[in-house]
């Protein structure tokens, strides 16, 4: 049975709790990080760890564990959870406070770490490709609550998921407020257009994804140009190819959008080999 840490103590699943007076539960107020572990070792956790904190200076929210202190809870999860291949997930709350919104009210930020195997996408849609559709629902204003902040509140991405659910798609491509490309549900956007890979900037409203930037580092080195670049869904029509990266997902390719076929309806040559890529740098980095 998994074992979790919960705020310095490590507790069986089924014990595993938090109030129901703490913020992240009643206001969706924390962030979070969702980490790979490959052959027992952990995939660019400074990268993970620096982007938590980032987050949540960015929401006033002060992490009680200190920097060296978290990366030892996240490898010790996999270590006693007896784990190779894994997934961590690592939340920090708000912490427990009233039934009012004043952050001032939760005396200490509260730390979760889970470790356990996920797989976001059967292998069979690995080899085929995923058939996607644009959700009507956004993702968050830029200067609302920034998407450069992986906070608890992912309710705009789980609409978009409904979505895609109900249009029978496997997943859904969200726009920004001007229509521009953002990001899948849970995942970074690539497209192919004569062997150039392009993605939106970071800047575009979207998660600046660790496995993004792993793949446009690949990609660059293995010859490829590579652009960071504002995409509308004209320019993922009439790509040759389509992928989407993230630290579930991985990298996966894209062979229908909106009813249009991408390329050939195939995963392309490019998408194959980034991600055959990908698979070695993780198991040569981990």
């Amino acid at each position: 049975m998994p074992r979790i840490w919960i705020d310095g103590s490590w507790i069986e699943k089924a014990d595993a709790k938090i109030s129901v007076f703490d913020h992240g539960l009643l206001y969706g107020d924390g962030v979070f990080e969702g980490i790979r572990a490959y052959g027992g070792r952990i995939f660019r956790l400074r990268q993970h760890l620096e982007r938590l904190y980032a987050s949540a200076k960015a929401i006033w929210l002060e992490v009680p564990v200190p920097f060296d202190v978290m990366a030892r809870i996240c490898e010790e999860a996999i270590r006693l959870n007896d784990l190779q291949d894994a997934y961590i997930r690592l939340l920090v709350t708000r912490g427990v406070g009233d039934l009012g919104l004043d952050p001032r009210k939760c005396p200490k930020a509260s730390v979760i770490c889970i470790a356990d195997r996920i797989a976001l996408f059967s292998p069979e849609v690995y080899e085929r490709g995923l058939t996607m559709m644009t959700a009507a629902t956004p993702v968050h204003h830029r200067e609302g609550v920034s998407p450069r902040i992986k906070s608890l509140n992912y309710l705009a991405h789980i609409l978009a998921k409904i979505e895609a659910i109900a249009a029978g798609a496997d997943e859904a491509l969200m726009l920004e407020a001007g229509s521009g490309v953002s990001e899948g549900v849970g995942e970074n956007v690539f497209c192919v257009r004569k062997r150039v890979v392009v993605t939106p900037p970071a800047y575009a409203g979207i998660l600046r994804g660790i496995t993004r930037d792993a793949v446009l580092e690949i990609a660059a080195q293995a010859g490829y140009e590579v652009r960071e670049s504002n995409l509308t869904r004209y320019e993922l029509f009439t790509a040759d190819e389509m992928f989407l990266t993230g630290t579930a997902a991985e990298l996966v390719g894209v062979v229908k959008l909106d009813g249009r076929v991408i390329g050939d309806g195939k995963v392309g040559p490019v998408t194959r080999d980034l991600a055959a890529r990908f698979k070695a740098l993780v198991a040569r980095e981990s």
